[in-house]
């Protein structure tokens, strides 16, 4: 009897223990579920790429999915990546984030395995093509592109004319030209021609990628700053413009703003996103033009176009909804040309999508740049930024830059300081 009553009691258990498993697996299989259809975008800066996510979730017919976009900084989003990605874990990370363009090699090349393979939603033949050269490895694209950090040279008309000088004398100028028609400004004026931070090396990137060169060779590793023909030309015109007198110099990014908006400076050469800096001095509606940038003197590479900044978005593997993640994505900022019209307006975006060209705000002019057709120009000097790839350690090198920088400020002589910099950066990188 009691052999009886203990198989009966095992069998009892079993039963129950079965049910519990069985209950357990169905509300783990409900959570899961409930975390697929979740997606979570982090991104930084709430007037623009924000914005932008609010108003791609109002396109994406898609009402099982809810998106939650989180505002952090980028240095926020910089350190829990590399945190996170370094452990190998996953969990508390987004499904997809917003990341420049000077940092995702560095990321898909220290973590080939951590972003999904997006080749099935973006065709190189929609975007620009220069940024493909950051956001591919081999064959295989891992990012969505978003905003073109295409450059132009932002300056008063009405001070230029002043100086003697007409919109066409703007066309077609080389940066020895620029540094001239500052010196009249000057003379003429009172005003600088722009303003400068020398520990912000951007003008000098700038420069530098109008002909196709960068810090590194094109396997983004092997440092080619000494005897970089680009890169001396690009120094040697900030030091000039600052030795001459050319250049308010300021110490961070508010001063920068303020030297534009309180009319300070007669130009600022850019990316296409500080249009709206640029706008924020409502009295000088009107005074302002956007030209091609200059080309480097003599350089037969360098061409009127170059880029600064930009970045795009990417999808982290292995975060529950990483589908939806794709998708999303698909219908939004890698098809929806609509969406780029309705960002061109809402915060003055400047797509790297080719079709965003075919919309009527992009064929239209902006009275703030006297009528000018602004995103049709940007868009089309977009599409002719070389192609680089900036490597994995471009802020890691101008840490060391912004030293030299100041010696060639100083006199001294611009090769020596080069090749000084070549065995520090080689030797910290190594490191």
């Amino acid at each position: 009897m009691k052999k009886v009553f203990s198989v009966f009691l095992i069998t009892a258990l079993a039963v129950v223990l079965g049910a519990c498993g069985s209950s357990g697996g169905s509300g783990n299989s409900a959570k899961e579920k409930a975390n697929e259809n979740k997606i979570t975008v982090w991104a930084w800066d709430e007037t623009f790429n924000i914005k932008a996510v609010e108003e791609a979730k109002k396109v994406y017919e898609n009402s099982d999915v809810e998106v939650e976009v989180v505002t952090m900084s980028q240095d926020d989003i910089v350190q829990k990546l590399n945190t996170s990605l370094a452990s190998g874990n996953t969990e508390g990370l987004p499904n997809i984030v917003l990341i420049e363009d000077y940092r995702i090699q560095g990321y898909l090349s220290s973590y080939p395995d951590a972003f999904a393979d997006l080749s099935g939603i973006v065709s190189e033949n929609d975007f620009s093509q220069y940024k493909f050269a950051v956001n591919k490895v081999e064959d295989k694209i891992y990012g969505v592109p978003f905003d073109s950090g295409v450059a132009g040279l932002f300056y008063r008309q009405d001070y230029l004319k002043e100086a003697g000088y007409s919109e066409e004398d703007l066309k077609d100028i080389t940066w020895d030209d620029y540094i001239t028609i500052g010196e009249k400004v000057k003379e003429k004026t009172g005003h600088a021609l722009l303003s400068l931070n020398p520990s912000d090396l951007g003008l000098a990137r700038i420069i530098m990628q109008s002909a196709g060169d960068w810090y590194t060779a094109e396997d983004g590793k092997t440092v080619t700053i000494k005897d970089n023909d680009s890169l001396k030309s690009g120094l040697t015109v900030f030091a000039k413009l600052i030795n001459d007198g050319l250049a308010e110099q300021v110490s961070d990014w508010d001063g920068g703003v303020n030297a534009v908006q309180s009319g300070n400076v007669a130009s600022s050469p850019l990316g296409a996103w500080y249009s709206s800096t640029i706008q924020g001095g409502k009295d000088q509606s009107g005074q302002w033009r956007i030209a091609p940038i200059p080309t480097i003197a003599g350089n037969k590479e360098s061409i009127h176009a170059s880029s600064i900044g930009g970045g795009g978005w990417y999808v982290i593997k292995g975060v529950p909804g990483e589908k939806n993640a794709i998708d999303f994505l698909d219908k939004t900022f890698a098809s929806s040309k609509e969406l780029m019209e309705t960002l061109a307006k809402e915060i003055g975006l400047v797509s790297t999508m080719n079709a965003a060209q075919e919309t009527d705000v992009y064929k239209a002019g902006l009275a703030f740049y006297g009528d000018q057709k602004v995103f049709e120009d940007f868009s089309t000097w977009s599409g002719q930024v070389p192609a680089v790839n900036y490597g994995n350690h471009t802020y890691a090198i101008e840490s060391v830059l912004t030293e030299s920088v100041q010696e060639i400020i100083s006199g001294k002589d611009i090769d020596q300081v080069l090749a000084n910099a070549q065995e520090q950066v080689e030797a910290q990188i190594a490191n």
